[in-house]
């Protein structure tokens, strides 16, 4: 009887009911979660980032769970084993596997998931499915892509000087941080490019969850922050004006691109080559023509895998007990703040083009200069389409689009040169 009672407290024990996680937070993470489920599957808001991310956020919310998912295994091991663990495994995390080996302990599931993240293999992998889904047409018909999209990286710079200073300021309002560091953390989530954001984040050695999270989240709603910014800034016959039909590019150009692209950004800024090569690469199998089934892995599986690892993983840093803080609250609306100005800037920047070009560009094209493809570049379209339903702006919000995807991996690749 005894034996049986003991058993059931342990299993009692084991239960979140016992947990010392103050609930109240968890559950108000679990609420919100449940919210971008339903903005993913009813209003389908980019369902295919918003829903693994809502799920990794419940996963994690749930009493008790936390460190199941994300422990790292217990290390009982002297240094010398730990050396010589790390030369036998590589680089992915020889300690952990060595744990495992020599005490049978293993760590949390998103423990080793989240590697893909710390060692910074996920961006670039989501940037060699991104490029080979990308069609950088538009952008080379009309070469005045490039400026509305280096417009839009405004954002990300006039962000970086109001993070300086609150984050230098604040001291130890924020915790133990790198103020310098982790303002250009934050500063480039107004690109709107989550792998991009956790790209840097991680090389410059800051907290990923909250910088992930609102980048992620900014993406999977701009078709709600978008359209009140661009409808404030143009005139209704701004918003009605019609662009002239792209003319081709021709194979040769498409394949030359993004060969001279990785070559200038490679001697120029090394530092956004992780991002910009694997981008050109996955075009270049793309428009080569030789490599279908490379270019559809890469469109497809590879691209799908690692979009749910990664959802997940950033679904899971909003914990509770660490995500609901007042760093984390400025974070969001810097964040806000940094994707909004970015979103403007393309728009004046096409009004201001205007001023001293004989073919207008419809200005609503210019908000899509943000990296997120093709979300951008829809919401023109459905923006325009909603004042003249024949007026089609899809393939030249294009190129501003894909030129921002451009931008901000250069963007990354600065920051990085002079903080890191």
């Amino acid at each position: 009887m005894e034996q049986l009672l003991q058993s059931l407290k342990k299993l009692w024990e084991s239960t979140g009911f016992t947990s010392d996680e103050p609930f109240y937070l968890n559950i108000i993470m679990i609420l919100l979660a449940c919210v971008l489920v339903y903005l993913a599957v009813v209003k389908k808001y980019e369902p295919l980032l918003l829903l693994p991310i809502a799920f990794g956020m419940l996963l994690i919310n749930i009493p008790g769970a936390h460190d199941i998912l994300m422990n790292p295994p217990t290390m009982e091991l002297t240094g010398e084993e730990v050396e010589g663990a790390i030369k036998i495994t590589g680089i992915f995390n020889g300690e952990a596997i060595d744990a495992y080996l020599k005490t049978g302990e293993i760590g949390g599931l998103i423990y080793y998931i989240y590697q893909g993240v710390q060692l910074v293999i996920f961006p670039p992998l989501i940037f060699l499915g991104i490029g080979a889904m990308t069609d950088f047409g538009p952008m080379l018909a009309s070469p005045k892509s490039l400026i509305l999209g280096a417009a839009a990286q405004i954002g990300i710079f006039l962000t970086l000087l109001i993070g300086l200073g609150i984050f230098n300021i604040g001291g130890g309002l924020f915790g133990d941080i790198d103020g310098d560091k982790f303002a250009a953390s934050v500063a480039i989530i107004g690109g709107a490019d989550g792998p991009t954001a956790i790209y840097l984040t991680s090389k410059l050695g800051q907290d990923v969850s909250i910088i992930a999270i609102a980048a992620y989240s900014y993406m999977a709603l701009i078709p709600i922050i978008q359209p009140p910014v661009m409808k404030l800034l143009t005139t209704k016959k701004e918003r009605l004006i019609r662009m002239d039909e792209l003319k081709p590019v021709s194979k040769r150009v498409k394949i030359i691109f993004p060969i001279i692209v990785t070559v200038v950004c490679g001697v120029l800024l090394p530092a956004a080559l992780p991002l910009l090569g694997m981008l050109m690469l996955g075009n270049l199998l793309k428009e080569s023509g030789v490599v279908e089934r490379l270019s559809k892995t890469a469109q497809n599986e590879l691209i799908n895998i690692v979009t749910i690892l990664l959802g997940i993983v950033v679904g899971t840093k909003a914990y509770g007990p660490t995500f609901l803080t007042l760093k984390s609250l400025i974070v969001v609306f810097l964040g806000l703040s940094a994707f909004v100005v970015a979103s403007a800037s393309g728009v004046l920047i096409a009004k201001l083009m205007n001023l001293f070009s004989k073919k207008k560009v419809n200005p609503l094209v210019g908000s899509a200069g943000v990296s997120a493809v093709p979300m951008a570049a829809r919401v023109s379209q459905l923006v325009g389409q909603r004042e003249d339903p024949t007026n089609f702006l899809l393939m030249h919000a294009m190129g501003p689009n894909v030129a921002g995807v451009i931008g901000s991996a250069v963007a990354a690749g600065i920051l990085l040169a002079v903080f890191g």
